[in-house]
């Protein structure tokens, strides 16, 4: 019979301390699958009162004034913040404010092309310094059925995500292939944010949870 095997050393603060600036379950699982044990700070921005000329541009000005309405200037962590966009032939989605506008969404969506835009802005409390982009991934959606649909608006996973679908989830079935960073799909692209951390001055492994002595 095999032993249980040795039980896993405790986590130690990383070196320092990271803020994400959002409520969203699927970008904090990302964050914590990758090692990092974000502390989590919703900055209760008015998401409608923004405005830009396209869509990538509107999920990076989202992203910005996330982080900077949640960053503080006596702060020593580093906050992320990011906004998700769907863009269909210059039509943009967010999160649908109803289950039957998710179902109109999807129902459009099915058998069509998109490019799902994430906006990233990180600022650096410690020095004030702040660094931005977006990244956009296309998605090829599938041809459901109304019956698929209605189930998944159902479960109410549709009315929380951008473009009322997720790549981890119920709707994950529903997209036949993406082109791109799938992370930013999900809301946060992970090797963007190591090369902002860059620009910043930081090594990602200096926000990882760090492993404690085995002994």
């Amino acid at each position: 019979m095999c032993s249980d095997p040795s039980p896993r050393a405790p986590l130690r603060p990383a070196a320092r301390r990271l803020i994400l600036a959002s409520g969203s379950p699927a970008r904090l699982r990302l964050l914590r699958d990758a090692g990092f044990a974000p502390d989590v700070v919703v900055s209760g921005i008015d998401e409608g009162a923004a405005d830009a000329p396209d869509t990538a541009s509107l999920a990076l000005a989202l992203a910005e004034r996330k982080a900077l309405a949640v960053a503080r200037a006596d702060g020593d962590a580093v906050v992320v913040g990011c906004d998700s966009l769907l863009d269909v032939d210059g039509q943009r989605f967010g999160k649908p404010g109803s289950d039957e506008e998710a179902i109109r969404w999807l129902r459009d969506l099915r058998g069509h092309t998109g490019v799902l835009y994430t906006g990233h802005c990180l600022v650096d409390e410690a020095t004030g310094r702040s660094v931005s982009a977006v990244e956009g991934t296309t998605v090829r959606f599938a041809e459901t059925n109304d019956d698929e649909l209605a189930a998944y608006v159902a479960t109410g996973e549709a009315t929380s995500v951008a473009g009322a679908f997720t790549l981890d989830g119920r709707s994950a079935p529903f997209v036949d292939h993406v082109v791109g960073n799938p992370s930013n799909v999900i809301g946060l692209s992970l090797p963007l944010f190591r090369k902002l951390l860059a620009e910043l001055g930081l090594a990602v492994y200096e926000l990882w949870s760090q492993v404690g002595d085995r002994g």
